[in-house]
């Protein structure tokens, strides 16, 4: 599971390499954020592990064919 919290008001964003498989449509929705690894999987861009306000990244998640990303809202 790659994490990165979105900020403190929005949430976080969750990829599960377990389900990924490779389509890459999130780095095509959200090419700041996510990239992929040398087997094709989805993984963060070094630097956006601490976060990142890009609105992009809840793009992504709904690109996912087999829903491996997801955005989870915060409660503040």
């Amino acid at each position: 599971m790659i994490t990165t919290p979105l900020d403190e008001d929005r949430g976080t964003a969750a990829g599960d390499r377990d389900v990924c498989i490779g389509a890459g449509q999130c780095a095509l929705a959200a090419p700041r954020v996510f990239t992929q690894d040398d087997d094709g999987y989805s993984t963060l861009l070094p630097g956006r592990e601490d976060g990142t306000d890009d609105p992009m990244v809840r793009v992504a998640a709904q690109a996912c064919p087999v829903s491996a990303i997801s955005v989870t809202e915060s409660g503040g």
